[in-house]
């Protein structure tokens, strides 16, 4: 490990102390409090589950596989449960080798997300990251519907050291789209981002407004490999899950950023979405700056969750 993924580790596993205590203080008594294992246990862990924000699905299979393992093992303690319990949450986020090819590729990331949930930073300190590791990377600021967006990320812009093209506010994004697919082409970039608006109370507008920049992008830029990202806000816990549930309904998402997991109690969440919608959680975000945003990896997310 190095000492950035060190440093970061720390600060996931401060950042999720809240769901810890939340999740495994729970956990920890009915572990210890139980007798046998029976419906009673079952049930508490459920609700225990449940409440962190893991999500009724996730929660079932999870249970539906400790369940299995207790007949095949033939274990008789509810301590021993606790590894197992772990282990398949691990199962439930661990996505296989998720798609990084972005990284590495000449591609385009459309990015989209509620106002506030921390979508123009992230899209910065993405830019950054980017850039960090030698890639040619140009913002587009699509998001022309509230002025404060585009000034906020022309300021990331020049805070990351890339190239942003924007246009009028009120001005139609698809325009702001061709022009920054034709200046990603002259340019020769690796990157090309996209910052949307995400107004998720019209969802039909939304549809047509991301139809017609898909349509764009495939014409103008149609080699290059095709992201969507859908930024969510952890501390609102279930509501997350919605909208990432209505913004898969509107478009094909790739990934999801989850922020703000630093001081969260809903932590959970991140669980749920990977069970629920089927989509990677690929960046989680513990802070304020560039470092606090990094790849999601199942295996660190359980260990600083548990411990173990």
């Amino acid at each position: 490990m190095g000492e950035e993924k060190k440093g970061f580790f720390k600060r996931l596993a401060a950042g999720l102390s809240k769901t810890r205590s939340n999740i495994v203080s729970g956990l920890d008594s009915v572990f210890k409090g139980s007798s046998k294992i029976d419906d009673e246990f079952y049930e508490d862990l459920e609700e225990i589950l449940i409440m962190g924000d893991i999500g009724v699905n996730a929660t079932e299979e999870i249970l539906d596989n400790l369940r299995d393992q207790v007949k095949e093992q033939h274990i008789k303690e509810p301590e021993e449960c606790r590894q197992i319990l772990i282990d398949s949450i691990r199962e439930q986020m661990g996505t296989g080798e998720v798609d990084y090819r972005f990284e590495t590729e000449r591609s385009v990331i459309l990015v989209i997300g509620v106002n506030g949930v921390g979508k123009t930073t992230t899209i910065g300190k993405l830019a950054a990251k980017f850039k960090a590791d030698g890639r040619k990377v140009i913002l587009g600021a699509a998001d022309t519907f509230r002025a404060a967006a585009g000034e906020q990320l022309t300021e990331w812009a020049h805070r990351a050291g890339v190239e942003i093209v924007a246009g009028q506010e009120g001005s139609d994004p698809a325009s702001v789209v061709y022009d920054a697919a034709q200046a990603a082409k002259a340019r020769n970039a690796d990157v090309l981002m996209i910052d949307t608006a995400g107004r998720l109370h019209n969802k039909k507008n939304l549809m047509e407004e991301l139809k017609k920049i898909n349509r764009i992008l495939e014409r103008e830029y149609g080699d290059a490999h095709r992201e969507t990202f859908v930024v969510l806000d952890a501390t609102t816990g279930q509501n997350a899950l919605n909208q990432a549930r209505q913004f898969s309904e509107a478009a094909k998402i790739t990934g999801i950023v989850l922020t703000k997991m630093d001081g969260t109690a809903k932590g959970g969440i991140a669980v749920a979405i990977q069970a629920e919608l089927g989509i990677p959680v690929k960046y989680i975000g513990v802070g304020e700056t560039i470092e606090d945003l990094q790849r999601f990896d199942a295996d660190e997310f359980v260990k600083a969750l548990f411990g173990r």
